[in-house]
């Protein structure tokens, strides 16, 4: 698919998104705005028929889209599950929070690979102030109803951290097991249930400014979708690498989500005010076959990159669609970059919930690209620090211990093993494919000084050597949708 092809929706003016005026209706000036934000797990880039898929079928977060702004260039704060959902909740990238990647660094082989990992973090550290804590002291009432992957300990349950209400459920679709434990029929799908209590928790909040977190498990392995979704996606042909019923199945039950809550809020006339956001934790599982590694090609990321667990554009770059009646003006493209840490930010400006006292915040409000403001700020660069190994078979590697940033078009990757530099401007090579490292040495080395020098800022821990390294051993785990 070329580039120009794949971005034909964009209509930004050359000085960014310059949407226009917000409209400002009175019923959305009556108090303050809902936010409702629902995550996708391992949903890929293209994976919507909005972002280009011709197999998948997508029409309610289509018509989220239509109806307001969808994010060309956004990011997740890492290439799998957990560093990204820590970001989210606290507008803070992984060193500031010690949590990288998902479980242990035993969980692969380093001891095969010439650096020592630094030790990952597993639950959200309690001194962090969550999302959901600083709004619920603005007076939101906050639920969350999915994964949240940041520790299921009393002391860490999303119900301590600022959800008046939380079920947490994830690692299977059917069958599924739920903390605080509820009763279900056992043939119920997942993505149904936790639909069933987002819809409750909003039709009970109505009368109140509330935040609802919907994290769905799908569309992550292990791959089960209802029957009737395999059939009808089973007679379609596969188009651009995107070809599996089943997970093609579990795209259109999250599709499903997101139409029951959004027809929700327009039957309680909420709608117009209300921010609603989706988006995806990682990118897809796939892109691997054409980087000559294992782990299992489940969709297709192209003209991106790799896929989850790589720091190419397949990996972190993934759907991002908002929308916000009277605000975001329907049917706008924005190209400009965004982050995970900046979504706490912007929550924060909408809905004039105060920042968390004497705590940092790493992102930046995007709120003037939603409303077209005259002069939108400068966006900062964005970093990624990955001190890790992600394994993908026997001595084959999503990705060893790097980092990367991005300024602008160009986009430069360190990998620490060997200090090998990759440089690539994304607006001419979507793909990655042209290393301008040797040819553009000025501009390698401006944002090589950009990475390090944040590195420094933010205090980021560095793996370090390993001085006894061991032959490779058959791996416990390691295919891509294991996180």
């Amino acid at each position: 698919m070329e580039r120009r092809a794949f971005l034909r929706w964009s209509t930004m003016a050359a000085a960014g998104c310059a949407i226009g005026a917000a409209r400002r209706g009175s019923a959305a000036e009556t108090r303050r705005p809902n936010v409702v934000f629902i995550l996708a797990d391992d949903q890929g880039y293209t994976d919507l028929s909005c972002y280009g898929s011709r197999y998948y079928e997508s029409p309610h977060i289509d018509r989220l889209a239509a109806q307001g702004m969808r994010f060309t260039s956004g990011y997740t704060c890492g290439p799998n599950c957990q560093p990204t959902r820590a970001a989210l909740m606290t507008g803070l990238y992984g060193p500031r929070t010690g949590v990288y990647t998902v479980g242990g660094i035993d969980r692969f082989d380093w001891q095969s690979r010439p650096l020592r990992p630094v030790d990952n973090v597993n639950r959200l550290p309690l001194d962090k102030v969550t999302l959901a804590q600083a709004l619920r002291r603005a007076g939101y009432a906050t639920a969350m109803f999915g994964k949240w992957h940041l520790g299921e300990d009393a002391e860490h349950h999303p119900s301590a951290r600022g959800f008046d209400e939380a079920v947490v459920s994830m690692g299977k679709h059917f069958g599924f097991v739920t903390n605080p434990k509820l009763a279900h029929p056992k043939d119920e799908y997942l993505a149904d249930f936790l639909t069933d209590k987002a819809e409750d928790f909003v039709r009970r909040s109505k009368d109140k400014p509330f935040f609802l977190y919907l994290p769905h498990f799908a569309v992550h392995a292990p791959l089960e979708a209802k029957r009737e979704w395999i059939d009808h996606f089973r007679a379609k042909p596969p188009a651009g690498g995107h070809r599996n019923p089943t997970y093609a199945g579990m795209i259109a039950s999250v599709d499903e989500s997101v139409g029951r809550v959004t027809r929700l809020l327009d039957e309680l006339h909420l709608s117009e005010n209300t921010l609603v956001v989706y988006a995806s934790d990682n990118g897809g599982v796939g892109g691997y076959e054409r980087e000559g590694i294992g782990g299992g090609d489940t969709t297709d990321n192209a003209p991106l990159r790799g896929g989850k667990g790589m720091l190419y554009e397949g990996g972190i770059r993934v759907p991002y669609i908002l929308r916000w009646p009277g605000h975001i003006k329907p049917g706008t493209v924005c190209d400009e970059p965004i982050n995970s840490v900046d979504l706490y930010p912007t929550v924060l400006e909408v809905t004039g919930a105060k920042r968390p006292e004497k705590a940092p915040l790493d992102g930046t409000s995007y709120v003037d690209l939603l409303t077209g403001a005259a002069a939108a700020k400068p966006r900062k660069p964005l970093f990624w620090h990955f001190p890790g190994y992600l394994g993908a078979g026997l001595n084959s590697w999503r990705t060893t211990p790097a980092g990367a940033v991005r300024s602008g078009d160009w986009k430069l990757h360190e990998f620490f093993e060997d200090g090998r530099i990759e440089l690539y401007n994304l607006r001419d090579d979507l793909s990655e494919r042209k290393n301008l490292a040797a040819a553009q040495p000025a501009k390698a080395k401006e944002l090589h000084d950009t990475l390090q020098a944040w590195r420094a800022e933010i205090q980021a821990p560095m793996p370090t050597r390993n001085p006894d390294i061991r032959p490779p051993s058959r791996p416990k785990r390691g295919a891509a949708g294991d996180e």
